[in-house]
C-alpha cells in the first residue's frame, strides 16, 4: 500500500491516476498518524515552501514522514515534495524544512531567462539508481518551478538539468527518491519513473 500525502497543496488526482495506471495500490492519506500502516510514502506538492512546512507540520505529517523514511520505507517526493526535504528555503526564511538532505532551495536568478522555469526540459542522468532504470540522459520531462535544491553533498544527486545553470532535477539516498519536475505529467518517462517505485513494493 502506499500512502498519498494530502496536506492541502497537492497535485493528488493526476498522481492518484499515474499510480494507478501502473499497478499501485494508493490511497489519499489526510493525517499523519495514518501513515504507520503504508509500505511506501508520496509527498507531492505545489505552491510555496513555508505554506507546504506549516500544513505537513499542522496535520502531524512531518513526524511521521520522518519516522517512515528513518524506517527504510521508499519515499518519492515531487516538486515542492523535493524541496521541503532540505533543511531550509530562501522562499521561506525561517522555516525549516525536513532536514532529511543537508542542503538549502534557492530562487532562480533575476535578469537571465523567465522565472518560473516551464515546460519540457531534458535532464542528465548523474547517478544511477531503481526509480531511474530505463531514462537516459536527454529524456524529456515537465517542469514548473522558480526555486531549485542545492544540496550540500553533490553525491546525492541523480540527475540534472539545466536553466540558466546547471541543478539538480533529482535527489536519491538509500529509501528516498525525489524529482524536481513532475514525473506525473511527464507522458512516458514520467510513467516510466512512477513504475519503477511502484515495482520496488512488488
Amino acid at each position: 500500500m502506499i500512502a498519498l500525502i494530502d496536506y492541502g497543496m497537492g497535485n493528488l488526482c493526476n498522481v492518484y491516476r499515474a499510480l494507478e495506471s501502473v499497478g499501485g495500490n494508493v490511497e489519499i492519506i489526510e493525517k499523519g498518524v495514518e501513515l504507520d500502516r503504508f509500505d511506501a510514502l508520496i509527498l507531492p506538492g505545489v505552491g510555496n515552501f513555508g505554506d507546504g512546512m506549516e500544513h505537513l507540520n499542522s496535520r502531524g505529517f512531518t513526524p511521521e514522514i520522518l519516522k517512515a523514511v528513518s524506517a527504510g520505507k521508499p519515499f518519492l517526493g515531487i516538486c515542492l515534495g523535493m524541496q521541503m526535504l532540505m533543511e531550509s528555503s530562501e522562499e521561506a526564511p525561517g522555516m525549516p524544512g525536513l532536514g532529511i538532505f543537508k542542503g538549502k532551495v534557492l530562487r532562480f536568478p533575476d535578469g537571465g531567462e523567465k522565472v518560473p522555469h516551464m515546460g519540457w526540459n531534458s535532464i542528465r542522468v548523474e547517478k544511477f539508481c531503481p526509480c531511474l532504470n530505463g531514462i537516459t540522459d536527454d529524456s524529456y520531462f515537465y517542469f514548473v518551478h522558480s526555486y531549485y535544491v542545492m544540496p550540500d553533498d553533490p553525491a546525492v544527486t541523480a540527475a540534472s538539468c539545466e536553466y540558466m545553470l546547471k541543478f539538480t532535477a533529482a535527489l536519491t539516498r538509500d529509501n528516498v527518491f525525489a524529482t524536481q519536475f513532475h514525473p506525473e505529467k511527464s507522458q512516458d518517462k514520467g510513467i516510466q519513473i512512477l513504475k519503477n517505485f511502484v515495482g520496488q513494493l512488488n
